[in-house]
């Protein structure tokens, strides 16, 4: 898939997406969140494409996916048609002098999720429905990290930086939404 297919993709999501819990509630104020936080970064994406850098436009768009679709999951967001996935079909490979900044973005990425996923814990209790989906963030998150750096050992750079930063999205907006508590580094 082409950098340009996976914008297509977000924007075509991100244009259909509602809010669908009434306003003035806490639920909307969240999806409000979860909505404004994947369309900042997909315009960011398509900013740092239009100005020559698809390393960063690739991490955009897959982070604001990773943001879509927790708020699809969640409830929170709902769009008229069924997103497709972003990882439905193997990543352009990008031009060789783009070769060290996405080496050196991937492995700060995977970093940067590996810590993420060791400062939180869930917050709701145990008991509730809740906390089971603030564990199947986690897993989701723990899935794209561990698939990400399968991925970067066997060269595929492009694969593992969308990996880490749609795990990183997920994660993000759960944070954000209340589903964890960050007890360590933020």
């Amino acid at each position: 898939m082409k950098i340009t297919e996976c914008q297509v993709l977000l924007t075509s999501a991100l244009s259909t997406a509602r809010i669908p819990a009434p306003e003035n509630t806490h639920y909307h104020r969240n999806a409000g969140r979860v909505l404004e936080m994947a369309q900042a970064y997909e315009y960011d994406g398509t900013r740092f494409f239009l100005s020559g850098d698809p390393v960063n436009a690739l991490a955009g768009f897959y982070y604001a996916f990773g943001w879509v679709h927790f708020g699809i999951s969640s409830g929170l967001l709902t769009t008229k048609e069924p997103v497709i996935c972003p990882f439905k079909a193997p990543l352009e490979l990008l031009q060789t002098p783009f070769r060290a900044k996405i080496e050196e973005k991937t492995i700060r990425y995977e970093h940067l999720l590996d810590l993420a996923m060791t400062s939180v814990i869930c917050a709701p209790d145990p008991a509730t429905t809740s906390h089971d989906f603030a564990r199947r963030i986690l897993c989701i998150a723990g899935a794209y990290a561990r698939h990400g750096v399968h991925l970067r050992k066997s060269g595929e750079l492009e694969e593992a930086l969308a990996g880490f930063s749609y795990g990183h999205g997920w994660l993000d907006a759960g944070v954000t939404t209340g589903f964890f508590r960050i007890v360590a580094e933020r």
